[in-house]
């Protein structure tokens, strides 16, 4: 699954979700969101550490206390994310053989990011 691969899912799951990560970045240039988004998740899904390498630690939970992130929050956002997962093989060229495993991540994750009762 190639970089451009990873921008078009992480594309399509925050236009399913129903805000772009960042108004002004939603094309993966060099030093955006969503190129840091796809160098996060690469080493998740087996492979490269893009991110840790380039940045350290991504310290995503120190970095959403603005955002009020519930359990409910966190079921839109899982249920988003398995809606652009539905095809990915096909769509993005997601490995299938790493495709149950990210989405176990995905679920673990969003537990682990929750931060309001």
């Amino acid at each position: 699954m190639g970089e451009a691969a990873i921008f078009r899912m992480l594309s399509d799951f925050y236009a399913e979700l129903g805000c772009p990560p960042h108004p002004a970045d939603v094309s993966g240039r060099p030093g955006g969101i969503l190129q840091k988004i796809g160098q996060v998740l690469r080493p998740i899904a087996r492979w490269s550490p893009l991110f840790n390498e380039q940045h350290g630690p991504p310290r995503l939970r120190a970095r959403h206390p603005p955002f009020a992130i519930d359990e409910n929050a966190r079921l839109v956002w899982v249920a988003c994310f398995e809606k652009t997962l539905e095809n990915a093989g096909a769509q993005y060229g997601f490995p299938p053989q790493h495709l149950e495993g990210f989405r176990v991540f995905l679920g673990e994750f969003s537990k682990w990011m929750v931060n309001r009762k």
